[in-house]
């Protein structure tokens, strides 16, 4: 799952720090009839937390409460996922939006009252009304605090997540690859040995997968799964073939049939930039910040 997908609306609650520290002015000495004595008023109890992010807190219910509906979420998918792994995902989604909207406050955003406010009657209208949102606030864990804190934190986190990819380009340097998929080493090395002697590439590729011929069509650095591919198919020149590349899904050569450094990104490709600029964000920003786990 990508990271923007995970970035969703998460139970965040305002943490209160109470501490009884003031003493009692002195007044005026009563009379023994009226003078009662009184304890002094007791240390609030710290709310307990799951996890601290430069000094913002997560407390503990927070995170409970969207594991919870993370494990109801996936219970309706019909995927299965380990207790620890649910807790792991649940607690990096929560530690990227605290990351992602202290880093919009940090560049200068404010939430204005009146903004806010139109995202929540906006909410309320799609939802069918004030009425069958509190429903389903309530069926999915929310107080109408959390859900009004979490909302304040989707709503600034969702402003530098656009911030940040708003800066990638529209374009970028591409490829355009062709490829021999193979399914054991001594095939690949023959097949080899054959374009070596002059066998037309784009015809042995046809002749192991007439379905696709081997089309790997247009990709920028940054986009395909496989690693080595992609480092090998940016190293060649045009009309150059690959050496045997193994990977854990077989044996690969590879043929550059044309490059473009100022190529449109497909949707496709643009998303995936995305995706990896926003991950390269939150990894520089977690290396520079403090975070303390307090499970």
């Amino acid at each position: 799952m990508d990271i923007q997908t995970r970035l969703r609306f998460l139970a965040l609650t305002i943490i209160l720090t109470l501490t009884a520290c003031g003493t009692v002015p002195d007044a005026a000495t009563p009379t023994l009839a009226s003078v009662t004595q009184t304890s002094a008023p007791p240390t609030a109890t710290p709310v307990p937390l799951a996890v601290m992010v430069n000094g913002e807190g997560v407390t503990l219910a927070e995170f409970n409460a969207e594991l919870a509906r993370f494990q109801t979420a996936q219970d309706t998918l019909g995927k299965t996922v380990s207790a620890e792994e649910a807790e792991q995902r649940v607690l990096d989604d929560l530690i990227n939006q605290v990351l992602l909207a202290q880093g919009a406050r940090d560049a200068g955003y404010t939430l204005e009252d009146t903004e806010f406010q139109a995202r929540l009657e906006a909410l309320t209208e799609n939802a069918g009304g004030g009425e069958a949102l509190s429903t389903w606030l309530a069926n999915h864990g929310y107080t109408d605090e959390s859900f009004r804190q979490s909302l304040k934190r989707a709503i600034e986190s969702a402003w530098m997540r656009d911030k940040i990819i708003s800066s990638l380009p529209s374009t970028a340097d591409q490829v355009h690859v062709q490829q021999i998929l193979l399914y054991n080493e001594e095939t690949a090395d023959e097949v080899k040995s054959k374009l070596e002697a002059g066998a037309d590439f784009g015809e042995l590729a046809s002749a192991y997968d007439p379905r696709t011929s081997g089309e790997l069509s247009w990709f920028p650095q940054g986009y395909l799964l496989e690693a080595k591919i992609e480092e090998a198919a940016f190293a060649l020149d045009v009309g150059q073939v690959s050496d045997v590349i193994a990977t854990d899904i077989g044996f690969h050569l590879i043929m550059v049939l044309e490059r473009d450094a100022q190529r449109p990104l497909s949707p496709d490709a643009s998303l995936a930039l995305q995706d990896q600029a926003l991950k390269d964000w939150l990894q520089k920003q977690r290396e520079q910040s403090t975070i303390k786990l307090l499970l």
